[in-house]
């Protein structure tokens, strides 16, 4: 059943109850409850977290298309492994249900592509969760380089790197493993949104240290993207490696540094320096996930084109394969991205107050 244009709330299901949905997505909704509610969940945890969250109609994943098909859901928020996001957004779509789709988006482009395409079939709007497209310290660096305050921007550099716990699924190739499907995505985004354009070209060179947990993936990857203009994006995604999140834009009057930048567990902050001056700004925790589920439920119930859209996470997702197939062959690829029809400005920025702790049930984060 498909909302009507003057419904108040859209109902949601978060399918996949692992640690972001735990710790971020579900205590989301206490934020959003202007226009959003949780209504379901997934089988094994749904009775706890039932209770925890107040949840109705709580369904298995056995029970997924029952659920689709029930009238008790608007919505789905798909927070499963990488691996089985095209096939749970293209059942939901099928379903005439709308889908708000964790990054990346598909791990193959093919797959990005049907997710697309079976939205646009059914009728029903599609959103990739980048959350930091309605966080003001990564909105507020777009503004400041469009500015032109640090000159023309002529390269951007990030490192993303964290320890990841053997077995976790991030380190499972048949799931969607690897450090550009989980890291390196939000690098390639901020680049193409800072730069405003899309890579014309890329070249990764992948290590790996050879111990056990990177069995299945890159240990780390080492990217260079070209933009028009003759503009470069560097950056490298680690999973062996100790916490940083981190960009940097230089221009050829100033800079600026955001450090941390991806973080949604802790305050964001600016360097910006122009002229030999450097001048530093803090933005405080704030919850990053209502803030897409309020944006998300308005561009449903309003009829309004989601951005970030299906066609950014399709050019992130294109980008990681050329990336991965550059470092396999040891040779640049080139690329022929369309650019989305929209990009994130300052306009959608959203404030909610940060999540307190949560103590999630049965799941652990990346690094145990």
């Amino acid at each position: 059943m498909k909302p009507r244009s003057t419904q108040k709330k859209i109902r949601y299901a978060v399918v996949g109850l692992g640690h972001i949905a735990q710790v971020a997505v579900l205590p989301a909704f206490k934020h959003a409850r202007r226009n959003s509610e949780l209504t379901s969940g997934d089988a094994k945890k749904r009775e706890v977290l039932a209770q925890k969250y107040h949840v109705r109609n709580a369904a298995s994943y056995d029970q997924y298309d029952n659920l689709l098909r029930s009238g008790d859901i608007d919505a789905v928020y798909i927070a499963l492994p990488n691996n089985l996001h095209a096939e749970y957004s293209i059942r939901a779509a099928q379903a005439g249900i709308h889908v708000l789709c964790e990054k990346p988006m598909a791990v193959t482009a093919i797959e990005c592509a049907a997710m697309i395409l079976a939205a646009r079939k059914h009728d029903v709007k599609l959103m990739i969760a980048y959350r930091l497209h309605f966080e003001e310290a990564n909105l507020k660096a777009i503004q400041i380089v469009k500015s032109g305050k640090i000159g023309e921007v002529r390269f951007f550099n990030s490192l993303f790197s964290l320890q990841v716990k053997d077995g976790n699924i991030r380190t499972r190739e048949n799931l969607g493993g690897g450090t550009l499907y989980d890291l390196g995505v939000y690098c390639i985004n901020a680049a193409r949104y800072l730069f405003q354009a899309e890579p014309q070209e890329v070249f990764a060179y992948g290590a790996n240290n050879g111990e056990r947990r990177f069995r299945e993936i890159d240990e780390m990857t080492a990217a260079v993207l070209r933009f028009p203009n003759d503009r470069l994006a560097t950056f490298i995604s680690s999973f062996g490696a100790a916490d940083a999140a981190s960009y940097e834009i230089v221009g050829t009057k100033g800079r600026l540094r955001v450090d941390p930048a991806y973080e949604y567990v802790m305050a964001l902050r600016h360097q910006l320096t122009m002229s030999d001056k450097t001048f530093s700004r803090t933005f405080g925790k704030r919850d990053q996930f209502a803030p897409e589920l309020l944006y998300f439920s308005d561009c449903i119930i309003k009829d309004r084109e989601p951005e970030p859209s299906g066609r950014d996470g399709l050019a992130d997702v294109r980008v990681i394969e050329s990336l991965y197939r550059s470092a396999a062959v040891g040779k640049p690829i080139k690329l022929s991205i369309k650019a989305p029809r929209k990009r994130p400005t300052l306009k959608q920025e959203i404030r909610r107050s940060p999540v307190g702790h949560v103590e999630p049930v049965r799941a652990a984060s990346a690094s145990g």
